[in-house]
């Protein structure tokens, strides 16, 4: 396969912001994990089972293309079976193995989010850039807007109430609340009107 220096040099811009905003991830779950004082095997279970689990949990959901879904689910099979032959959650109590899995599914959410910097919107307006269309400055101003506070996901939260962790009024209701009575159309002359 001929390699394509463009695309070669683009991916390896990505992945240093990919990688420090992953690092950044697993910062928080450290610093979430040292609050509970876990043993070294807890730890294990949380980052090899645990995690991967909600993650391939959300991920399924979340995709639409046949094939993809089809490799996806073959992982999260595979990594369900472990977690449900692993020992550790066989230890908890089924309300504290909930309480783990809410835990795990938020911190999965939080990575989605994370790569997001480098992928979705924001990759199709680095390309807008790249090719030199560009975008004017208040239209992309308006977009990352309508993104972070309109934008929502299936159980209704929007990126900005998820990051906050608090909830914003409606986008579209405090818009129009600052938006004061229109003009009225302006009175055009009945000769003119006629001879339309």
């Amino acid at each position: 396969m001929p390699v394509k220096k463009q695309a070669v040099d683009k991916v390896r811009k990505q992945l240093a912001g990919l990688c420090a905003l992953g690092d950044l991830w697993w910062q928080g779950v450290w610093r979430d994990v040292q609050h509970m004082a876990l043993t070294p095997m807890w730890r294990r279970w949380v980052a090899e089972v645990l995690l991967p689990l909600m993650y391939g949990q959300q991920q399924v959901a979340r995709t639409r293309c046949p094939r993809r879904k089809a490799k996806l689910l073959q992982a999260f099979k595979a990594i369900h079976a472990a977690f449900e032959t692993h020992p550790m959650p066989q230890q908890l109590a089924p309300g504290v193995l909930a309480d783990w899995q809410a835990w795990a599914a938020e911190r999965a959410k939080t990575l989605q989010r994370a790569s997001s910097a480098v992928e979705g919107r924001n990759g199709y307006l680095s390309q807008m850039h790249h090719h030199h269309r560009g975008l004017p400055k208040r239209r992309s101003k308006v977009w990352t807007v309508v993104h972070h506070f309109d934008c929502r996901a299936p159980d209704g939260t929007t990126p900005a109430s998820r990051f906050f962790r608090r909830a914003f009024p409606d986008l579209f209701e405090t818009v129009l609340s600052q938006v004061g009575d229109l003009p009225r159309p302006r009175k055009r002359n009945q000769a003119m009107a006629l001879s339309d």
